[in-house]
């Protein structure tokens, strides 16, 4: 393994711990129903039964990035968590949260993104007539 490719991988498992299966502690939190985030969510008039789906979905999303396998199941969840913290940075926007609320979500995203960004080619879908040339008209 050459110096490049362990400096990557070494990023890629830092910014997968701390984005996207960081959301292991998230996930737990909202299906206990623990009261930070259902204060937080019923101030910004969101129902109560949001933390069992979100809750869900972020458990279920951060297992299936860290664990191997899954390249498909992995893209969804990646795509699942873009959706869900530009999603949060917008609802706290919205409601007037100060900026700093506003950029926790996003400083997230970014996590995310240079873990799926980092990501080994056995954690990748396999490319799909890569090599293969668009018919011409």
């Amino acid at each position: 393994m050459t110096k490049s490719q362990k400096f990557k991988t070494i990023a890629y498992w830092v910014t997968t711990i701390f984005g996207p299966t960081s959301f292991i502690i998230g996930g737990t939190l909202f299906l206990a129903k623990h009261e930070q985030p259902l204060a937080q969510l019923t101030a910004l008039g969101l129902p109560a039964y949001m933390l069992t789906i979100l809750g869900f979905w972020k458990l279920a999303g951060a297992i299936v990035i860290t664990i191997p396998g899954f390249p498909l199941l992995k893209e969804w969840a990646y795509a699942g968590f873009f959706f869900h913290l530009t999603g949060a940075a917008a609802v706290h926007a919205l409601h007037g949260d100060s900026l700093s609320v506003i950029l926790q979500p996003l400083a997230f995203l970014i996590l995310v993104i240079a873990s799926w960004a980092l990501r080994p080619e056995n954690r990748k879908l396999p490319s799909v007539g890569k090599n293969r040339s668009l018919p011409v008209n």
